[in-house]
């Protein structure tokens, strides 16, 4: 009896140890719970009363950089005024102190708001950051500032201007813009072509608009048994007549090649493109040339093939002998 009561004795001594250490484990939690809720409000809180006592600073940054913001409008503005009306001035000058003046603008802006808005910001830990990591900006960027650089060269060179017909790498098109990363170019089938700056400014362009007067040519055939000279003097003829063809530099008629079927002759002129088009001139002038040789009896020749078919050799009968 005396065991009993010493057994239950011990039950009950242990499930009371074992109620008071979860009391306590459960206290420390609660208690570590309401502690680190405690530093997280007094965290949120302490963020929203740094953000009252800064939003006057940030309402003056963001009223400061729309300011600048709109100072890159005017000064863009100022110069297409200033510079567009002068005679002497490149399209292309006014194209970059329009995009690099302006951009300068608004980054200097940019680090006057950083300055307002952030408390102990200054340019140079700006400069700072940006020159530790200038060699990964360098390399992850390399193709950007490439482009833009190339791009600053080429608005600044002016090898072509807005509104000319270029061909660069087997690409063909009227130039639409240049913008400091990639020229615009319209084919003339009406698609847009965009390409890198870095591309253009590497690779030879061909400026087909550069110069108003332009060589026309085609080379016609003409029979062997016909009067060559008698060919030239009526294509001659049809040159001289024509209102649009420049006198200077000459057109001239001349055999090009004893080819297997004709004789070539190379006719050329020059034209002014600004009075009419190469294509329109040459197809005016053949079809002149193809009246005027059914006229005087000239042929064109084309290519004439015989084919033969052997069938073998006869057989001969000669049951018929």
């Amino acid at each position: 009896m005396a065991e009993q009561e010493n057994a239950s004795k011990d039950l009950s001594e242990g499930a009371a140890n074992l109620i008071q250490e979860a009391s306590n484990k459960t206290a420390e939690a609660v208690s570590l719970y309401a502690k680190t809720s405690i530093e997280a409000y007094s965290t949120i809180d302490h963020f929203i009363d740094l953000f009252w006592q800064r939003l006057p600073y940030i309402c003056i940054a963001i009223v400061v950089f729309t300011i600048f913001y709109l100072l890159s409008k005017v000064f863009k503005l100022f110069v297409r005024k200033a510079l567009s009306e002068r005679s002497y001035t490149k399209q292309n000058l006014v194209l970059v102190l329009n995009r690099v003046g302006s951009s300068a603008i608004i980054f200097f802006g940019f680090l006057i708001a950083m300055v307002i808005a952030i408390p102990g910001f200054t340019p140079g830990q700006l400069m700072s950051a940006l020159g530790i990591g200038s060699v990964a900006i360098g390399f992850a960027f390399k193709d950007i500032f490439q482009n833009l650089l190339s791009g600053i060269l080429i608005l600044l060179g002016e090898p072509f201007k807005i509104g000319d017909d270029i061909i660069v790498s087997g690409m063909e098109g009227t130039v639409e813009d240049i913008q400091i990363r990639a020229t615009f170019l319209r084919s003339p089938d009406g698609r847009r072509i965009v390409i890198p700056n870095a591309t253009v400014y590497t690779s030879p362009v061909t400026v087909n608009t550069a110069y108003p007067r332009r060589r026309c040519q085609f080379v016609v055939g003409i029979g062997y048994e016909d009067d060559v000279q008698k060919a030239k003097d009526i294509i001659m003829s049809i040159l001289d007549k024509d209102q649009t063809i420049l006198s200077q530099p000459g057109f001239s008629v001349n055999v090009n090649a004893l080819a297997d079927f004709s004789v070539n002759l190379n006719v050329t002129w020059w034209v002014n493109t600004s009075e009419t088009t190469m294509s329109g001139s040459i197809s005016d002038v053949q079809q002149r040339v193809i009246k005027a040789f059914a006229e005087h009896g000239i042929s064109i020749p084309y290519p004439v093939q015989e084919v033969k078919v052997y069938r073998g050799d006869p057989v001969v009968d000669s049951s018929a002998k």
